[in-house]
């Protein structure tokens, strides 16, 4: 080893805070050394698709709840049928449409569930005019309300019209780039798959529940779909065909019975009915709190307990309700800490490259991840390399790495000692990969800057990385590469 860090690389490595080792050859007219660049890792909160704060029902320009300090990529809601297709055979995609362009507009994107049975006397979720055509009715009651009609999802008027919905439906907007999932609901009160409390009216066959999921599984097939954790034999089904699962009680820590709560009691018995215990794997988990936090800190529950509990579900995402946050001065310092680590968390360890490549060469580089935080990625974002020279010139390389396998570590859950303390969930393993880009031949000989990016399908940076140096544009600068013989 003849030296370490060349000049035009030691001013990146004091700029960035990073560690870079350059290999070099034996004399200056051989360059064929090697470029080692370790990043420094960043504790910034990172906003990135599909993960992290949940906006419920106003996106987040309009969310008055919503801190500067928290980041939100999602916007989330809940529709009645009716409100989206007023009447039957004609969708208000206007009303759709608006919702995805205020959510683009606060740079997010959208989720929603469909309800068609709701619990108030005299405000149905399900079309109004749906009787018309000679669609069924049931009449159900919910708490002290006097009996009230919701569709009969058993019958065959219904059950096509709202199947044939769920088709025109996905075929508009599965795999929209503003939609990042479905909510599969439909069924039972607010879409929740249970119509607890009403004696006369009862879930549609298990036939016909099994028939409205695979309508979502057929419309949806490039969106990702999730589905709330009591809908057991039809999420045992649907998880099965790749969705993930969705909890709406988040905290409950015996909120509702001294006796019984769905931390401790509720989600792990579920989990196993339903085995959904690898599900996060493949698809992903969303939480929803109970009540909101504030009801969390005035109850004094602990909130380590609780954020801890999430994230070694491997979950993705929280919807607070877009309620304000509770007061206390360690709410702040727990929710940063938890929303570091909520979703995926890519962090580049190491890069290795050659310091040259021939102009229409071949570029290997071998780099170690970890994935920090609670889940993978569940799209199949790539790497890609970018060259610029001092004149401007650029070239971007794809890559051959995506980024959606690189799993964060693991904890032993729905334990006895997991229940009484949930522990912090360490970091993944350290994969090393290695990726092999080709120059085009177009650049002219000399020194270029190399920087790396996670992209989408268009060639778009949209992946923030857990480490420091992210240029505005949304790449990670590398070092230098010198193009030539």
């Amino acid at each position: 080893m003849k030296r370490i860090a060349s000049t035009w690389l030691a001013g990146m490595v004091l700029a960035l805070g990073w560690t870079v080792d350059g290999i070099a050859g034996d004399d200056d007219a051989s360059p064929a050394g090697l470029v080692v660049v370790r990043p420094e890792a960043s504790d910034e909160i990172l906003a990135n698709p599909g993960i992290g704060w949940e906006t419920f029902h106003r996106p987040a320009k309009q969310d008055r709840s919503l801190p500067a300090w928290i980041p939100s990529t999602l916007h989330y809601a809940r529709w009645g049928w009716g409100v989206l297709e007023p009447e039957p055979g004609k969708i208000d995609f206007d009303f759709l449409d608006r919702e995805l362009r205020q959510s683009r507009e606060s740079g997010q994107q959208y989720a929603f569930r469909v309800m068609c049975c709701s619990t108030s006397r005299g405000q149905p979720y399900h079309p109004a005019r749906l009787k018309t055509i000679g669609a069924k009715e049931l009449q159900a009651e919910y708490g002290k309300e006097a009996p009230f009609p919701i569709p009969d999802m058993d019958d065959p008027v219904v059950l096509e019209k709202h199947l044939d919905f769920i088709r025109r439906l996905g075929a508009r907007y599965d795999g929209h780039p503003d939609i990042d999932h479905i909510d599969l609901g439909s069924i039972g009160w607010w879409g929740e798959w249970h119509l607890s409390g009403s004696k006369s009216a009862k879930l549609p066959t298990l036939e016909n529940r099994k028939r409205v999921v695979d309508a979502y599984l057929a419309a949806f097939r490039k969106t990702p779909i999730v589905m709330l954790i009591g809908g057991r034999e039809c999420l045992t089904y649907a998880a099965q065909h790749g969705t993930g699962w969705r909890a709406d009680c988040l905290g409950d820590m015996g909120g509702f019975s001294r006796q019984w709560c769905h931390m401790r009691k509720g989600y792990p018995g579920w989990i196993r009915e339903s085995h959904l215990q690898d599900v996060w794997k493949t698809a992903p988990v969303a939480w929803e709190t109970c009540w909101d936090m504030r009801k969390w800190v005035g109850e004094g529950w602990s909130l380590r307990y609780i954020f801890n509990y999430a994230l070694a579900m491997h979950g993705s995402c929280i919807n607070n309700k877009s309620a304000p946050l509770p007061e206390g001065d360690d709410v702040r310092p727990e929710l940063e800490r938890f929303l570091r680590r909520l979703g995926y968390r890519l962090v580049l360890r190491e890069v290795r490259y050659p310091a040259s490549v021939g102009p229409s060469g071949k570029l290997d580089l071998a780099l170690k991840w970890q994935n920090c935080g609670s889940a993978p990625c569940y799209r199949p974002y790539r790497l890609a390399y970018r060259l610029i020279g001092d004149d401007g010139a650029a070239e971007v390389l794809p890559g051959n790495v995506t980024v959606n396998r690189w799993l964060p570590g693991s904890v032993d859950v729905l334990t006895d000692d997991f229940l009484k303390s949930p522990p912090d969930l360490p970091p993944g393993p350290v994969y090393s990969v290695s990726d092999t880009v080709a120059l085009s031949g177009k650049l002219k000989p000399g020194v270029y800057a190399l920087s790396l990016a996670v992209v989408n399908d268009r060639g778009d940076p949209v992946v923030k990385l857990g480490i420091q140096g992210r240029s505005e544009d949304g790449w990670y600068p590398l070092g230098k590469l010198r193009v030539g013989k």
